[in-house]
């Protein structure tokens, strides 16, 4: 245990701590222009993510918005960020750290801008392209303007970014460390060419060349705080604003009773079958100071999924952070409180160059999920599981016979679900809490740019977690294909569903069919998906139908208000044998005509009896 924790996971350097270097350089400020300038930046951000979505050319960015801005400081350390998917907020600094490192501060210059995805020098996985520009002022580096995007193509084995059949880190696509596409101001063409050559997807450079416009707007933006503040006045805001936050989450902990808390969950499988991946999570709290361990997580050698340790910090960051009052700014303080260890070589930290593909999805949201369950013991009021249930996306991929190029649909237009409850709120909307400002495409903008057709979509009845609050359903959606496609697929969330909390029950389990037919019957050769990854080949007109599940509930069903329960059934989220099998609840009357209505003596001594059964 000892050698674990003295390997704990600074495989990428940060700064030793965010608070001395603070104390180094510190100029006096006062609170309110602090604050000021915080909001300058988090508006700079804002407008930065905000300029992909408008000029990005794949709907995975313009339709989605799965990307994410920051500002950092010329040490690396974050600043400020604007609201987007918790995951690209928290693991964009360490590859920005890692050009810091890497080509020195002699070595970027005005007018720079830099790419990488190298999950092995910082990121999540190589579709989350990060692009990050230094700002300068008066002939110093002050900050650091990044954006993250989540890219349709990396090349490699397979289309779309997630070859969870690679071998290796080498055969999932081209690893970019970190990489200038811009010299002072001046595009290298040559770099640009080669990541398009090594790029299946036809409009792959556009959305290249909208994070770059935006990086480039953040750089002015903030150039232009820095000349109306002053170079050391924008320091000393940073350095105060990450005071500010460490002193706040600590504390926010310190209100914690002390203790060792401790929670295992598992994923059903990785991509070749291997079953039941272990992710162990020991928090202990003591006093302001609060340790994450996940010593005892998987390590066996064969297994096939892997949270990179970048990807692994931002899930706990993201957990904790929902955990807390939302008012903490998101900045280094809230990273440097938390004493992190991830042992090299267990499922949540890979050893170098291990196939990283699924891993950003799972075991990376189980993170969450393992301290939501530890600390449902310490603050059950503020626990719901920042995570999901997927496997990946459900990739589609065939020549477009519009265009007779290649097209790439990640199905963004049709994922939805997993949205958990939380004391005093049901679960609800149709996207889960984890992923941000994360957004479904349209089905109709989608249909216009792939050969699809989305047939059906909607709720599933049943399918949230029962609870005080209930979890809110999961999802069917039924999707055509109309050329010839293949289908990549890779689900987990069967054994192992959303989970409830404080006694809430864990939400359905995902399901999905390929090969279907148009109004999702067995044409014969429908099958379902099971352990393994699979590239399933289907002809114009059949279909997908993927269930996806339901969230988590919280607290006990029996506690439920028997007229919630009825306002569930009205609206057919729950079923009348649901309503009397989960809540205790026994109706009269029917659905179909409008007549149900709550027997009260029946419905109190179902109730007791369930509890006295329980």
């Amino acid at each position: 245990r000892n050698k674990a924790k003295a390997r704990r996971a600074g495989a990428i350097t940060r700064p030793a701590s965010a608070g001395a270097a603070s104390r180094a350089r510190r100029t006096a400020i006062d609170p309110v222009t602090a604050e000021i300038i915080r909001g300058a930046m988090e508006t700079v951000a804002f407008e930065m993510a905000t300029h992909v979505s408008l000029t990005a050319t794949t709907p995975i960015l313009n339709q989605s918005n799965e990307r994410n801005a920051t500002i950092l400081d010329a040490r690396g350390c974050l600043a400020a960020l604007s609201v987007g998917i918790p995951q690209f907020m928290l693991s964009s600094t360490l590859p920005v750290r890692f050009a810091l490192d890497f080509f020195g501060r002699d070595g970027l210059f005005e007018g720079d801008v830099l790419v990488a995805n190298d999950p092995y020098h910082g990121g999540g996985h190589l579709p989350d392209y990060n692009i990050f520009a230094p700002v300068f002022h008066d002939g110093e580096m002050v900050l650091m303007a990044s954006i993250q995007c989540h890219h349709a193509d990396t090349g490699g084995g397979a289309p779309g970014g997630y070859n969870v059949d690679a071998p290796d880190i080498w055969a999932e696509g081209v690893r970019f460390p970190a990489l200038k596409i811009f010299e002072k101001g001046v595009e290298r063409k040559d770099v640009t060419y080669m990541m398009a050559t090594n790029n299946r997807t036809p409009t792959f450079l556009g959305d290249l060349r909208a994070q770059v416009g935006a990086a480039q707007i953040g750089v002015k933006r903030l150039g232009e705080i820095c000349k109306r503040y002053g170079n050391e006045t924008v320091r000393a805001a940073v350095d105060y604003m990450i005071e500010y936050a460490k002193r706040r989450f600590k504390t926010e902990v310190a209100g914690w009773p002390d203790g060792v808390y401790e929670a295992d969950t598992y994923v059903d499988h990785d991509p070749k079958g291997n079953k039941d991946i272990h992710v162990h999570c020991r928090i202990t709290i003591k006093g302001s100071s609060i340790t994450v361990d996940f010593t005892g997580s998987d390590d066996r050698p064969e297994i096939e999924a892997y949270s990179t340790f970048g990807n692994t910090r931002g899930y706990v960051v993201a957990q904790l952070a929902a955990m807390m009052d939302p008012d903490i700014p998101k900045n280094e303080g809230f990273f440097d409180s938390i004493d992190l260890i991830v042992p090299e070589g267990c499922c949540l930290n890979p050893p170098k160059g291990r196939s990283v593909a699924a891993g950003t999805h799972h075991p990376g949201t189980e993170v969450g999920e393992a301290i939501a369950k530890a600390l449902s013991k310490v603050v059950p009021e503020r626990c719901c599981p920042q995570i999901y249930k997927m496997g990946m996306p459900t990739v589609i991929f065939g020549t477009n016979p519009r265009t007779n190029q290649t097209f790439i649909d990640h199905s963004v237009d049709t994922f939805a679900a997993y949205c958990g409850a939380v004391k005093g709120q049901d679960g609800w909307g149709a996207m889960n809490v984890s992923f941000g400002n994360l957004i479904r495409a349209t089905a109709e903008i989608n249909e216009s740019i792939f050969p699809v057709r989305q047939l059906a979509r909607d709720y599933d009845t049943d399918s949230g977690g029962a609870g005080e609050y209930r979890g809110n359903c999961g999802s069917i959606y039924r999707k055509q294909v109309l050329t010839p496609s293949t289908v990549y697929t890779y689900v987990v969330g069967k054994k192992y569903p959303m989970p409830g909390i404080a006694g809430g029950k864990p939400g359905s389990p995902n399901l999905l069919y390929v090969r279907a037919g148009a109004h999702g019957e067995d044409p014969g050769h429908r099958s379902e998906v099971g352990d393994l990854s699979e590239r399933v080949l289907h002809e114009p007109g059949e279909c997908y139908e993927y269930h996806y599940g339901g969230g988590g509930g919280w607290g006990d069903p029996l506690k439920r208000p028997a007229e919630r329960v009825l306002d569930d059934v009205l609206d057919e989220y729950v079923s009348v044998d649901a309503a009397r099998r989960e809540y205790g609840v026994v109706l009269t009357g029917s659905l179909e005509d409008w007549t149900l209505a709550i027997d009260r003596s029946a419905t109190e001594r179902l109730r007791a009896d369930m509890r006295a059964r329980a």
